[in-house]
């Protein structure tokens, strides 16, 4: 057992790095083509930081352990609002702006009752995943023909855009982003055998193994990137990688599971982990509303506490 969890935690080292890297290639490559800071978090950085999730998901749906794989979707979305924003929002408040209320958050909404309308009969099918990819495309193309219109209306923007180094940059981004996929499959597969061995002999269900080993782990790369984005005052950039990470989660990741493997899922999925991701996420944009537009100390607190009252729950009932 002991080897198994030095195993895991090299496995974590080498997906946090891979993912790190991949982060900072695609941003780069992002920045050098003007694109905003916002919207590179809602898409570049959100694909990036979740491209763990992806693959963990892919290769735990090719191995049938499809439970574990929706569950890491759910869990990564909730340790995404509740541990992530909260800790950052317990260090630094985080300002959101009035486009990303109006945009983002209904796109975020619409893609969580999608999943709920899909999940509600505790099966995954192959035209439903295909539904899910449509609608996670047609968000890319949303928010980059936004990031356009904003570019051909903003001088501002461009001066800031011409400020961005172009030299040979982007070829070395390029030359990390390709190592980093090499070697995140490889840290992702390595994870989860290990993962599963050790939780199993905890007595964990697929699901509840997805909710939080697995779901926590994949989110590091978030709360690296997120803590880093609070230090440099990016908030911008910080929110955006949630909500965009969240969304990418649900199109994307549930997407790709169902057409690897339509499975029947577990119930509990749908009868409490969606509702929990569901009713944080409300909480999130209550709390984005208010006055000061922003989530300070008192609302991370109380994230953070929502989500280690989760994990104790799960914990507690570790068997569904």
């Amino acid at each position: 057992m002991i080897k198994t969890i030095l195993l895991l935690m090299i496995a974590f080292l080498f997906l946090i790095w891979s993912a790190d890297r991949l982060i900072s290639g695609a941003s780069n490559l992002a920045r050098n083509a003007g694109i905003s800071p916002l919207v590179i978090g809602t898409t570049i950085l959100a694909i990036g930081s979740s491209a763990p999730e992806m693959v963990l998901s892919a290769t735990a749906a090719l191995d049938g352990k499809t439970d574990t794989a929706v569950g890491n979707v759910l869990g990564s979305n909730i340790t995404n609002i509740a541990l992530i924003l909260g800790l950052t929002a317990m260090i630094k408040p985080l300002s959101i702006k009035d486009s990303m209320i109006r945009q983002e958050f209904p796109l975020m909404m619409l893609a969580i009752i999608v999943a709920g309308v899909i999940l509600w009969d505790n099966y995954l099918s192959f035209y439903e995943s295909i539904l899910l990819f449509c609608m996670f495309s047609t968000f890319i193309v949303i928010v980059l023909h936004t990031n356009r219109k904003k570019k051909d209306n903003n001088a501002s923007f461009k001066k800031k855009e011409l400020k961005i180094p172009k030299k040979t940059h982007s070829i070395r981004s390029i030359v990390w982003i390709a190592i980093s996929l090499i070697i995140l499959p490889i840290s992702a597969n390595n994870l989860i055998h290990n993962a599963l061995i050790i939780a199993k002999y905890l007595g964990m269900s697929d699901l509840v193994i997805g909710l939080t080993i697995i779901a926590v782990g994949t989110s590091l790369p978030e709360l690296a990137t997120s803590l880093m984005a609070g230090i440099k005052n990016e908030t911008d950039m910080l929110v955006g990688n949630i909500v965009g990470s969240n969304i990418f989660n649900i199109l994307a990741v549930l997407g790709t599971l169902g057409v690897l493997n339509p499975s029947i899922l577990n119930e509990y999925a749908m009868k409490r982990d969606f509702w929990i991701m569901l009713g944080l996420s409300l909480l999130f944009i209550i709390m984005a509303l208010g006055k000061s537009r922003s989530i300070n100390f008192i609302s991370g607190t109380l994230l953070f506490i929502l989500f280690v009252s989760y994990q104790i729950y799960l914990i507690i009932n570790i068997h569904i």
